[in-house]
């Protein structure tokens, strides 16, 4: 998934035609940084850092989080592998719920387009398992046998 993500990131800002300090002012994200994300020497960023690197790159913010592993296809099938190895089936029903809940999104009280739910959509999903896991390492270290 990290190698999967870098060489996205690698082959958009190539494609845009950018060095790697270009892409980093761009950004707003150190230079070492997105080399170490492009080499696989960094783990998978966290969303709103893959929201810079997307509009930085006037790429595709599904393509990049689909790369690091937080989306699904479509057509429902893992660009990468979205739901955790930890994961268990409660954790997956929670989600499918936050995620399946219809209800009007709005701000500042003008209900959001498509597009706009989808990008809210994203991010909930990255911070959703980031929160999930960082809750099962919480219980791990406090003794629980429940684990990852």
């Amino acid at each position: 998934m990290v190698n999967e993500f870098g060489s996205t990131l690698k082959r958009l800002r190539e494609q845009k035609g950018y060095t790697i300090n270009q892409l980093a002012e761009a950004a707003g994200i150190s230079n070492s940084q997105i080399s170490r994300m492009e080499n696989g020497l960094r783990g998978i960023p966290k969303a709103p850092t893959i929201r810079k690197l997307a509009d930085a790159l006037e790429a595709p913010y599904g393509e990049l989080m689909g790369a690091a592993g937080y989306l699904e296809d479509r057509d429902g099938a893992n660009h990468a592998e979205t739901t955790p190895e930890w994961a268990t089936s409660k954790d997956k029903r929670d989600f499918k719920k936050m995620l399946e809940e219809d209800g009007e999104l709005m701000f500042d009280g003008i209900p959001l387009d498509q597009e706009d739910k989808q990008r809210i959509k994203d991010v909930l999903t990255g911070l959703f398992w980031e929160a999930k896991h960082m809750n099962k390492r919480k219980k791990n270290n406090n003794g629980n046998p429940d684990g990852p």
